[in-house]
């Protein structure tokens, strides 16, 4: 028989990802009780089957891509990489899919885990039925955070279940490498995954819906990363629809629009991503299953005050470390409310308003070469009806970029608003750049005057000289 247990809390927090983790930690520090439940692994798809896994795959494929561009280098690192090496070192980072670390630095914040499926169950109250069998009801007195993320979206192509496709999560956690793999999408996951595994030794073929790779950013990103793709040894393929798939004593088979046949020990669909929303009760509180959820920037969801939807549900921008942006916004707000502040900052750029959200996204791509861009595309920009110059310098031009590898390839973009001469968005592709982005979204977010950063002087010679050469380009 199911025992029934009630406890109230000040916040309760559904999905222990690294949203829910920072939710539940900007809650407790305002001294707020808090509740977190969750039905898999505490850390969630981060920690276990996205960013930490799928970067110890490409690391050592970005570092040796690095080392043979090196003169003196170069020849003693021509051969394959140690595949079951890199992922060992994978399955270290993912703590081996426990987690016993990240369950204790919830209990060292004070706040108390439930493990299980939570469900609304109508306003401010969340079910959860343990692996102990209680049946727990947890009343929110101020909040419940949806924090429950996305799941990979699979086409509806007759029989695909039985050809048992990879996703991100087979993609991140498989424990060996496939001879041969189809990839079928053209955004992140695919063109990481691609990189990765066409590095640790399989046959890859890349197939895209659209005319090019990561359509989001700008299109000159896209077009370098697939000629080194292509360079690599990946078949990739544009303009390219996948209407069949089966799998024929063990090998998969893929037919695309063109009829052309392709076979392969497995396939990975990276084709997108829906809320993880169809079985927490939405229904409960007349919203629809499987919805994403609408909020302010606040994070609250609108038409409602007490209940808060935060990282990827939300659909507002599917990144991990956007998500734990917002969750610092969503508590300070739940805190402010909590203790009766009257009036929220909730105007752009305030402490309770999650505005970078619109105007200051950043993201890497860690393929070979590296994809990093922030703030709005040149096409946004003019879509949004700003009056905007964009501004192109190949890296080629900067000594730094000549002394990290022996011919590097790459280009940076700006984008200037001719209104006030700030900078609307900024992009970056090349070896290394990555670490380059946060220096462009400090500028993006703080609305840095060109007749300022003129004065942020670039150490000689590195990578950075890039703003320089940006900087002079714009000026004449």
């Amino acid at each position: 028989m199911t025992e029934t247990e009630s406890i109230e809390y000040d916040v309760v927090v559904v999905g222990a990802g690294p949203v829910g983790e920072n939710v539940a930690d900007r809650t407790r520090a305002a001294g707020l009780s808090t509740a977190v439940v969750e039905s898999e692994l505490v850390g969630g798809e981060c920690s276990y089957w996205a960013c930490m896994p799928s970067k110890a795959l490409l690391r050592p494929v970005i570092a040796r891509a690095d080392a043979r561009r090196v003169p003196g280098l170069g020849h003693l690192v021509q051969g394959p990489l140690d595949t079951a090496a890199v992922l060992a070192h994978r399955d270290y980072e993912t703590s081996g899919w426990k987690d016993d670390g990240q369950v204790r630095w919830l209990d060292g914040i004070g706040a108390d885990l439930y493990r299980g499926q939570g469900r609304l169950d109508g306003p401010r109250r969340v079910t959860v039925t343990g692996p102990d069998g209680v049946r727990h009801v947890l009343t929110a007195r101020h909040a419940v955070a949806v924090c429950t993320g996305t799941r990979a979206l699979l086409p509806d192509l007759p029989g695909l279940a039985e050809v048992r496709p990879w996703t991100s999560r087979e993609a991140t956690s498989a424990k060996a490498a496939p001879g041969s793999l189809i990839v079928v999408g053209g955004g992140v996951v695919a063109v990481e995954m691609a990189t990765a595994w066409q590095a640790l030794g399989s046959r890859v073929s890349l197939l895209v819906r659209g005319k090019g790779l990561l359509p989001r950013m700008e299109p000159f990103a896209g077009e370098l990363v697939a000629d080194a793709l292509t360079e690599a040894g990946v078949d990739l393929r544009t303009g390219t629809s996948v209407t069949s798939v089966t799998r024929e004593n063990g090998t998969v088979v893929a037919v695309t629009d063109t009829g052309d046949r392709i076979e392969a020990d497995e396939i990975l669909f990276a084709t997108g991503r829906v809320p993880h929303t169809e079985d927490i009760g939405l229904d409960t509180i007349g919203l629809e299953p499987g919805s994403w959820l609408s909020v302010d920037d606040s994070l609250r969801v609108q038409d409602s005050d007490w209940l808060y939807a935060v990282g990827d549900v939300n659909h507002r921008a599917l990144l991990t470390h956007q998500g734990k942006y917002q969750a610092r916004i969503a508590g300070a707000a739940i805190a402010a409310r909590a203790s009766g502040v009257p009036l929220l900052e909730t105007d752009p750029w305030g402490a309770h308003a999650a505005t970078a959200d619109h105007d200051a996204v950043p993201q890497v791509v860690f393929t070979d070469p590296e994809a990093a861009a922030v703030g709005l595309s040149l096409a946004e920009a003019e879509q949004a009806g700003h009056r905007v110059r964009a501004v192109d310098v190949e890296f080629a031009s900067v000594a730094g970029a000549g002394l990290y590898a022996d011919g590097y390839r790459g280009r940076a973009r700006m984008i200037v608003d001719l209104d006030d001469e700030t900078l609307r968005g900024v992009t970056f592709v090349g070896p290394g750049v990555g670490e380059l982005i946060h220096s462009a979204t400090i500028a993006v977010v703080g609305r840095v005057p060109i007749d300022r950063l003129w004065h942020a002087v670039p150490s000689y010679p590195t990578i950075s000289e890039v703003w320089l050469r940006l900087l002079e380009a714009y000026r004449g």
